[in-house]
């Protein structure tokens, strides 16, 4: 390609006719480099920009420098038309050879399609997650809904609705992640990291009257030191039933129900008279040992039954607190059960996991086991 290195012509006059004259020769000169160029070379589209559009050495910079700073201020108007229309020739042809260099670029590499594919590794669930989502989907197979809520809460909805009057032991930092620089709010106010996933069963009822059936899954936290059974970072799966003429019976069957499902058909359940401060009465649930069929094993401490998880039926006084968002849940004319099970145990128990600590190590040679 050949461009001219020409320097700009000096104007002989500033008539209409002669600056016509001016520019039309400096557009043909720009479509006798444009034919002439190799548009599939990108160093020759980047040579035909600087050539024309360069800042410090163009021709177009050139063209301003010797005609637009001579022109007279009468002239100044019809220059700075046909300049315009010239750098839109040059951008215009620019575009064409970058739009002909990039196709060209695309043709080089082409996908060979008739190459075999690279198959893509892949991943598996956490196990936690798959033991979460497989008793979720238990209860959802039941009926119930998904509920969801935050795990930064209030104390009024981790505690105070929940009838944890205000000495207990669980509002003590001992036992709860509290934020820091809350003592100047009211105590309900004050916020914390949920110690269960219990706030979303009242955030629910506030929201929807009965009846009410959900599951909810999720993580909570609790200041516990971390050792081969407990973290600071759990997770729960609860689940709450509200209607008219709901039962202890109703709960038994519920629970015995699901523990065959995610343990197999084999599996008994039986309940312990125990005490929560959200239902009334309560019950310890204890399943058969999956592992030795009830006859003792080392998983069981030789007791032939695992403890797994807790319920009962709704408190008259947590329907108290709903009440004031929600005149549906009169604790008179309606019942309910909630139940609460740790999904961190249930999972380690599946597989046969020693250590909670690995469940949230992140170490990829433990997880790729369960890929």
């Amino acid at each position: 390609m050949t461009m001219s290195d020409q320097p700009i012509p000096s104007l002989t006059g500033w008539t209409e006719a002669e600056l016509d004259a001016a520019f039309a020769a400096l557009m043909r000169e720009v479509e006798s480099s444009a034919a002439a160029l190799d548009a599939t070379s990108a160093e020759a589209v980047e040579a035909f920009r600087l050539h024309w559009l360069g800042r410090k050495q163009g021709r177009l910079k050139a063209v301003s420098d010797a005609w637009l700073k001579a022109a007279p201020v009468e002239a100044k108007k019809l220059l700075g038309q046909r300049f315009n229309a010239l750098k839109a020739q040059v951008e215009a042809r620019l575009d064409d050879a970058s739009s002909a260099s990039s196709a060209s670029a695309l043709d080089a590499e082409a996908i060979d399609i008739t190459l075999p594919g690279r198959a893509r590794r892949l991943g598996a669930e956490h196990p936690l997650i798959k033991t979460l989502n497989e008793i979720v989907s238990i209860f959802q197979r039941m009926g119930y809904s998904v509920g969801v809520g935050p795990e930064v809460e209030t104390d009024y909805y981790n505690f105070e609705s929940l009838n944890f009057p205000p000495n207990h032991p669980a509002r003590d930092t001992q036992d709860t992640l509290v934020v820091a620089q809350q003592e100047r709010k009211p105590l309900r106010d004050r916020l914390l990291m949920r110690t269960h996933t219990s706030p979303v069963q009242i955030r629910t009822m506030e929201q929807q009257p009965p009846p009410v059936r959900i599951v909810i899954p999720g993580k909570v936290h609790r200041n516990d030191a971390a050792d081969a059974t407990h973290s600071p970072i759990f997770h729960q799966v609860e689940g709450l039933c509200v209607d008219t003429n709901i039962t202890f019976s109703d709960l038994k069957g519920t629970l015995d129900h699901a523990m065959k499902e995610l343990f197999g058909t084999s599996v008994k359940t039986r309940f312990f008279p125990s005490f929560f401060p959200f239902t009334e009465p309560s019950a310890d649930v204890q399943i058969s040992c999956p592992f030795c069929g009830g006859k003792g094993c080392r998983k069981c401490k030789h007791s032939g039954w695992i403890e797994l998880l807790g319920c009962g039926m709704v408190d008259p006084a947590v329907f108290g607190f709903v009440q004031q968002k929600q005149p549906g849940y009169d604790p008179k004319k309606i019942s309910g059960f909630a139940f609460g099970m740790g999904v961190d145990r249930i999972a380690m128990m599946k597989y046969g996991i020693s250590d909670i600590g690995l469940l949230y190590g992140g170490d990829q040679r433990f997880l790729e086991q369960f890929g």
